[in-house]
C-alpha cells in the first residue's frame, strides 16, 4: 500500500510475508482485532525468546503501524512518525513487551554466549536442547521435512550450560520449554518429562496479557496448546 508515495505502487519489496486476519485495513471487528493483537504478542515473543541478539524497529514494542507501507522514505508524517501518545492496546503491548524483556534478561538459557552443542535431531544426543512434537516424543529429521506441521515444542536445559558468569560462577538455570501453535486449531500437546517429576510452571501464554498465578502442568499431561498461540514454561532449578 505505498500509492501515497506517488510511484503508482511500484516501490518496495513485494515479498511481504505477511496476513490481514480477515480484514484488509483498519477494522473495529472484535475478533479480528484480537486475533491481530495476539499475533503481536505472538511475533514479540518469539523474536525476545530467540537466541542472538534481538532487534526492534522503534515502536515495533507499542504496535506502531505505517498501514502497509513497507518504503515509507518520502513519508515526512504520521505514515513515518513514531507517535508515543499511546492508547489501551499500544500500552498492553508495551508492558507485554516488557515482560518479555524482563524474562530472556533473568533467564541466561535464553540468552546464552555460545551455540548449542545437544542437536538430537541432527543424529546425537542431546543435553541442552530438544525439539519436540506434539505427541511428547522427539521429533526426527524427516519430521523437519514434514511441510504440514503447524505445531512443536523445544526445550531448553539450563542445567547442561557450558558457560560462566563474570565471577567465575558456572551458570544454572531452570529448564525452559517453549510451545509453538501456528494452526488455526486447538492442538493437545503432551508435556515431556515424567508424571511424578517437578510440574511445568507456565510463565507466559500469548492467548492472554494475564499471567494466571500458579498455573501448572505436570510431565505427560496433556497441555491445550490454543490455535496460533505460544506458551512458555518452565521446571525451576531448584525443584531438580
Amino acid at each position: 500500500h505505498n500509492e501515497a508515495n506517488g510511484e503508482e505502487n511500484r516501490d518496495g519489496n513485494d515479498n511481504n510475508l505477511s496476513w490481514n486476519c480477515g480484514v484488509e485495513g483498519p477494522t473495529a471487528a472484535p475478533e479480528i482485532v484480537e486475533l491481530r493483537e495476539k499475533q503481536k504478542r505472538n511475533f514479540l515473543a518469539t523474536l525476545l525468546l530467540s537466541q542472538g541478539v534481538p532487534m526492534l524497529v522503534a515502536g515495533d514494542e507499542f504496535g506502531r503501524t505505517q498501514h502497509g507501507n513497507n518504503n515509507a522514505y518520502c513519508q515526512d508524517n504520521e505514515t513515518s512518525w513514531v507517535n508515543w501518545d499511546l492508547d489501551e492496546r499500544g500500552r498492553a503491548l508495551l508492558d507485554w513487551t516488557r515482560k518479555l524483556i524482563r524474562i530472556r534478561a533473568e533467564h541466561p538459557v535464553l540468552h546464552r554466549r555460545k551455540f548449542f552443542q545437544g542437536q538430537w535431531i541432527h543424529g546425537t544426543a542431546a543435553d541442552d536442547v530438544e525439539w519436540y512434537r506434539c505427541d511428547g516424543m522427539q521429533m526426527t529429521d524427516a519430521e523437519w521435512e514434514t511441510l504440514w506441521v503447524r505445531c512443536l515444542g523445544v526445550l531448553w536445559n539450563g542445567q547442561a550450560m557450558d558457560e560462566w558468569n563474570e565471577d567465575g560462577a558456572h551458570l544454572r538455570d531452570d529448564i525452559i520449554l517453549l510451545l509453538l501453535n501456528a494452526h488455526h486449531e486447538m492442538v493437545p500437546f503432551k508435556l515431556p518429562g515424567a508424571g511424578g517429576g517437578p510440574r511445568w510452571q507456565v510463565m507466559l501464554d500469548t492467548n492472554t496479557l494475564q499471567i494466571v498465578a500458579e498455573r501448572s502442568a505436570a510431565g505427560e499431561e496433556i497441555f491445550e496448546l490454543q490455535p496460533r498461540s505460544l506458551v512458555l514454561l518452565r521446571r525451576p532449578k531448584e525443584a531438580l
